[in-house]
This record gives structure tokens, C-alpha cells and sequence, in this order.
């Protein structure tokens, strides 16, 4: 008994001055300051290859690439999501943009009975989300994606997030499904017309105009396909409701889990369900 005592209490040490030995080089690794960005992003080069990027994507999306104070301080001050859903509503929805979102259903019937056959997810909910996320493509962002999501990485508040992130955004690269002049969206990462983060850009982007690669800055098809895509991924049920406490609210928990967000594209999406 006290053998096994002895070992387990060794096993235990050991346990933990591995997990000191992490947490120290989790510590030198990340940083908050722009000094601190160059010895990092050298490291996470070399993290890069391992997983599998290329030389020539890595030097292809890192050329160049610099520290942002300001994605910094945009991470620091996010409070749309604590508004109330009256107000989080009435600031980013309008009549105008309900009325242009079941005109252009109606105006794209064809693209629309693909859409819904093959995912089984109803129009009003994709258009909905295309328009809350981006005013239907109008303000998807203008900066540079792989800055913008090196820089999080950088920092040690959602490091490993952000590394998962960086890495997909040179999977992107990679594959050339984006050129880098494209690769521009919003603070955090976000790309193209619904806002893919890179990570779900890798695993729920689609070609849908049959051009070779997904594309969801410039393709409308990619861009509502992958939409759908993701929700089906995430346990859409074909015809049921989005109601509180269904299955298929639960897949728009998983696009944004902010509930204000959630409801909104609800009660967008039913006032857009009239197509006449």
C-alpha cells in the first residue's frame, strides 16, 4: 500500500511540474504588447509546420505581419451582445432591410429552392443571418484577417483559440480558396459575407457556383450554401420550427450563442417567411 502510495504521489509530482512547465512556456510564448508579437510569431512558425502548413503558405500569409493595438482594444470593448434584445434589435435591424431580404428571396427563387432542398434549412433564416451579419455583403470589413487574427493569438487572453484560428486562416492559404489581397474582414477574424471564422470556414465552406473553391466574399451561392451548410452540420431539422428550446434554435447556439443574437434572427426570419 505504501509502494503504491509512493507512486502515485511521484505520478501526481510530476503531473503537476509538467503542468508548471506548460503554463511557464504558455507564459513566454504569449504577450501583450507589440514587443512581445515577434518572439511568438516565430514560435508559432514552427508550431505551423508541424501541424502540416506548408513553407510556402506560412511565408505566403505571415509576410510581413505586424502587431494591431487596435484589434487589441476592440477585443477589449465588445458590448453589443450585453444590449437588451429591444435595443440590440431596433439598432441593428430595419423594416428596409426585412423588406430587401424577402424581395430578394422572391427575386431568386431558383437559388433558393437549391438552397432549401439540399440543406433543408428555409431561406429566411440564411437571408436573415446574411443580413444581420453584413447588411447582405455591404460590411463584411476591411481589415486584413491574418493581421487581425495573429495579433489575438499573440495575446494571452484566448491564445490557443486564436492559434487554432491562425492556423486555419493558412489553411485557407493553403488551399487556395481566398488569394490574400481578399482575406479582409472584421476584428476578429471574421470572413466574407456571413462571417465565417477561419476554423469554420476550413470545415463548413462550400462550392456552390462550381468554380473549384469556396468562396464567401465575392459568391453569393458559397457564402448562403455554407450558411446552410454549418446549420445542418449543427443539427438543423429539415422543416420543423426555431422556436425556444428546439433543435433547431440549438443550431443557431451554435452560429452565435448570445441569445439576443438568436432572437433576432427569429423574428427575422418570420417576418420574412411572407414571399409575396
Amino acid at each position: 500500500m505504501k509502494r503504491l502510495d509512493c507512486v502515485r504521489n511521484i505520478a501526481l509530482a510530476l503531473s503537476f511540474g509538467l503542468l508548471a512547465s506548460v503554463s511557464h512556456a504558455n507564459a513566454q510564448a504569449c504577450g501583450s504588447t507589440a514587443a512581445s508579437f515577434g518572439p511568438w510569431l516565430e514560435g508559432f512558425k514552427q508550431r505551423a509546420r508541424a501541424a502540416g502548413i506548408s513553407q510556402a503558405a506560412i511565408d505566403q500569409g505571415l509576410a510581413g505581419v505586424s502587431y494591431s493595438p487596435g484589434v487589441i482594444k476592440l477585443d477589449r470593448n465588445q458590448k453589443s451582445f450585453k444590449m437588451s434584445f429591444e435595443e440590440f434589435y431596433r439598432r441593428r435591424v430595419s423594416d428596409a432591410m426585412i423588406n430587401r431580404g424577402r424581395k430578394w428571396i422572391a427575386e431568386n427563387r431558383a437559388l433558393v429552392t437549391r438552397l432549401e432542398k439540399q440543406f433543408g434549412v428555409p431561406a429566411e433564416i440564411i437571408v436573415s443571418i446574411w443580413a444581420l451579419e453584413t447588411n447582405f455583403g455591404a460590411q463584411s470589413g476591411n481589415l486584413p484577417i491574418i493581421r487581425s487574427v495573429a495579433t489575438l493569438a499573440s495575446d494571452c487572453r484566448r491564445q490557443a483559440f486564436f492559434e487554432n484560428e491562425l492556423m486555419a486562416a493558412l489553411k485557407i492559404v493553403q488551399r487556395g480558396d481566398l488569394p490574400i489581397q481578399s482575406m479582409n474582414g472584421a476584428w476578429a477574424g471574421e470572413i466574407g459575407q456571413t462571417q465565417f471564422m477561419p476554423s469554420s470556414y476550413v470545415n463548413y465552406a462550400i462550392d456552390f457556383d462550381g468554380d473549384g473553391h469556396p468562396n464567401l466574399v465575392s459568391s453569393v451561392p458559397d457564402v448562403l450554401a455554407s450558411t446552410a451548410n454549418f446549420l445542418r452540420r449543427k443539427g438543423w431539422k429539415r422543416g420543423e420550427d426555431w422556436g425556444e428550446g428546439t433543435p433547431n434554435q440549438q443550431a443557431l447556439r451554435e452560429w452565435n450563442k448570445a441569445g439576443v443574437y438568436m432572437r433576432t434572427i427569429g423574428v427575422m426570419a418570420e417576418k420574412m417567411r411572407d414571399r409575396a
